[in-house]
């Protein structure tokens, strides 16, 4: 069973997305919060797998929550999901730089919610290529880093190609298939990415990507 706890304001909302998340059985809500604040201290005492974070919420917002529960070593598992509206870039920017595994339009369909709880629970990222560009405009935009290129010095002409494909929202696979590698070699060098730029998880990759200009909104 995948453990997922569920921090949105909206009693509504939280409910639908408890009925569509247990759907298929494999899936328990062990918590909800409509603060923060209380959503810390309920995966705290949970210890879930999987959080559905609302960004905008009285007191402690979504942001300081996922950074909170990044920064506890002891909820060094627990992968934060943040849910979101296309308003809200800056935001979701700002979410993934602190730890958010990806994001989740709140219109999202049954059968997409449940796969991404699925895939963010077995490590992944979600960060959809049709939203991607759009989310990340922020980081070109706004960050005061931005276009810092001098950040990929430490990376060779291959790895600087597999990172502007993660930038993309390109899978593991399908970099394999663009680049000519097989799917373990194109494993090795994201994990190598990783390791190299000090990066949390992919969706911080992608953030990178957008900041130093290897990849431009549009592109």
């Amino acid at each position: 069973m995948i453990r997922v706890v569920i921090v949105d304001d909206q009693e509504l909302v939280r409910a639908g997305l408890r009925a569509l998340a247990v759907h298929d059985g494999d899936v328990e809500v062990v918590a909800e919060a409509g603060t923060g604040r209380e959503g810390v201290a309920r995966v705290r005492e949970h210890r879930p797998d999987v959080v559905l974070m609302d960004i905008r919420m009285p007191g402690t917002d979504g942001l300081e929550a996922t950074r909170a529960i990044v920064a506890d070593p002891a909820l060094e598992t627990v992968r934060v999901l943040v849910l979101t509206t296309f308003d809200e870039d800056e935001h979701v920017v700002e979410a993934i730089r602190s730890g958010a595994v990806g994001y989740l339009l709140k219109d999202v369909s049954p059968g997409d919610l449940r796969s991404a709880i699925r895939v963010v629970a077995d490590g992944g990222s979600l960060l959809s290529p049709a939203i991607t560009a759009s989310v990340m405009r922020a980081a070109v935009e706004g960050a005061p880093h931005a276009l810092d290129a001098g950040r990929l010095e430490s990376l060779t002409a291959r790895e600087r190609e597999v990172l502007e494909q993660v930038g993309r929202g390109l899978t593991n696979d399908e970099i394999a298939r663009v680049l000519f590698l097989s799917p373990a070699t194109a494993r090795t060098y994201v994990s190598r990415l990783l390791a190299k730029l000090g990066a949390r998880d992919r969706a911080a990759l992608v953030v990178l990507a957008y900041e130093t200009g290897l990849v431009r909104p549009g592109d």
